[in-house]
């Protein structure tokens, strides 16, 4: 035990700012386009969104070339153990900007349609997102705690953004009042594993309880103590909350169907990541120990999860709602890498790339969900798709292979995505989990497909009566820039579901 504590402290030298520059850097941008607001008369302020794109593209460059160049190092500790940086770590840099790139693009659209303001919506996108970088790193219980309220608070904003709009309110003050109740269960756990750490009668108790690599030795010294074992479930609840699993989903539709259509997708994708990650680095980290007891809850709470958002799913006509449903079974899916990691490390590096398949299918969905979306977007159902194929075939090509990826229809990359996964699953022994997974797989096929059929072969039917119509899709014509987005999110799908080798050089 001492020569573990011995080579932690060696590891925990490096305490350089420069280790968290991308993170500075988009935090000194979100501060600089308040700035701008102010003091650039109205007539410039156009210059704003585009400072924002720009400046997240450059930091995502300089971010990529810093990695290549050997940046990234492998499983170094940065201030005394605070954060850890791994090549993981820089890809999930890279996931995470990537998202938030996104969901600017896709806010400058939805803004100017309603009328909102744009600058303080890009301001909090670009904080979330320096939130969940530290997020993905983090190597001590303080900074998680930091790092993920950061993140949530920035999100019960950004959910009741449309002030205009009554779904969205009703989502926002839905989300404040869950997201503290899974705060406040989190918070609890730490505590527990806090108090039982520090305790200096128990063997391998040491003097930074928090930090994961000194918890791992004391959890391997106690693994029956009853506060690491209730404090253990308890951050593992809190936690739940944020991913969407069982018994924690119940807010996922409500919020999804009222926050305006860039914030869903940058929760469903990009939210949900980080509170995988964090459970990742939890399971190869101070949790470890612990596996017997987490491999049977953690899968039980995989196979709810999975029957739960499919059959929930199945009969809905709410886009919005289906997605968020929809996106319960896929954090099923990848609890079940996460349960397979604890066996299989490299189930790990499965989740990843399973997240990455689901950025590029998610964002292509939610991309031409965007763009067809009635002033209450909150309203889109699969009707206000009908058609959509025939009256503009490069949408319906972008949904279909969007959702088709979802459903994990091969040669696409979510069919890759959920192969790697249940092979993981297969390898580590977890048949029961694995066949729960592949009859969801099947589920989901009926709802995916459903949909694709409404664009494809239903005729679109407008009623005299109705007092607000769906956008057509040339309504508001797509700018060359959303079709270039659009575009590479459609290719990058294919790519991946073909050829997976660069991805996987990288974790």
């Amino acid at each position: 035990m001492n020569n573990q504590l011995a080579n932690y402290y060696e590891m925990a030298q490096d305490n350089t700012w420069l280790s968290i520059l991308p993170e500075i850097s988009l935090g000194v941008l979100a501060l600089l386009l308040l700035v701008l607001e102010l003091v650039l008369p109205k007539k410039r302020h156009d210059l704003i969104p585009r400072l924002a794109l720009w400046g997240q593209a450059i930091i995502l460059v300089v971010g990529i070339g810093h990695s290549s160049m050997g940046g990234a190092v492998s499983d170094l500790t940065s201030f005394n153990g605070l954060l850890i940086h791994s090549m993981r770590g820089e890809v999930l840099r890279f996931f995470f900007l990537l998202c938030s790139l996104l969901v600017c693009h896709m806010g400058i659209q939805y803004a100017d349609r309603r009328g909102l303001p744009k600058v303080e919506f890009f301001h909090l996108i670009l904080i979330v997102t320096a939130g969940l970088m530290l997020l993905a790193q983090s190597h001590n219980f303080v900074l998680l705690f930091v790092a993920l309220e950061t993140v949530t608070v920035g999100f019960y904003i950004l959910v009741a953004y449309s002030r205009k709009s009554s779904f969205s309110l009703e989502a926002g003050l839905k989300y404040l009042i869950l997201g503290a109740f899974s705060s406040s269960l989190l918070l609890f756990g730490i505590v527990l594993l806090y108090g039982a750490g520090g305790n200096p009668q128990l063997p391998g108790s040491s003097g930074d309880p928090m930090n994961f690599a000194l918890l791992k030795v004391f959890i391997a010294a106690n693994p029956d103590n009853i506060l690491v074992l209730a404090g253990t479930v308890l951050v593992l609840c809190g936690l739940a909350f944020k991913i969407g699993a069982v018994p924690f989903q119940i807010w996922i539709p409500d919020v999804y169907q009222g926050a305006p259509t860039p914030v869903t997708a940058f929760l469903a994708v990009a939210s949900k990541a980080g509170g995988f990650i964090v459970l990742i680095n939890l399971a190869q980290g101070p949790f470890a120990p612990l596996k017997e007891m987490l491999v049977p809850f953690l899968g039980a709470i995989a196979i709810l999860t999975i029957l739960f958002g499919n059959l929930g799913a199945l009969s809905q006509r709410n886009v919005k709602r289906l997605m968020g449903l929809s996106g319960i079974a896929h954090a099923g899916y990848l609890l079940l890498g996460v349960v397979a990691s604890f066996t299989v490390p490299w189930a790990a590096n499965a989740v990843v790339f399973y997240l990455f398949t689901y950025l590029l299918a998610s964002f292509a969905v939610f991309g031409i969900m965007n763009q067809l979306a009635p002033m209450e977007d909150g309203n889109l159902s699969l009707d206000d798709f009908k058609n959509l194929a025939r009256e503009n075939p490069f949408y319906g090509a972008v949904l279909a292979i969007g959702l088709g990826s979802l459903a994990g229809i091969p040669p696409l990359a979510g069919f890759i995505g959920k192969l790697l996964i249940f092979i993981a699953a297969f390898k580590a022994g977890l048949y029961g989990i694995l066949g729960v997974a592949v009859l969801g797989v099947v589920i989901s096929i009926y709802y995916y497909f459903g949909w694709i059929m409404e664009a494809y072969f239903k005729p679109r039917l407008v009623s005299i009566k109705s007092e607000e119509t769906p956008y057509g899709p040339d309504q508001f014509p797509a700018t060359s820039s959303h079709r270039i987005v659009l575009g590479c999110l459609t290719a990058g799908t294919l790519i991946l579901g073909f050829y997976q080798g660069a991805l996987s050089y990288l974790l």
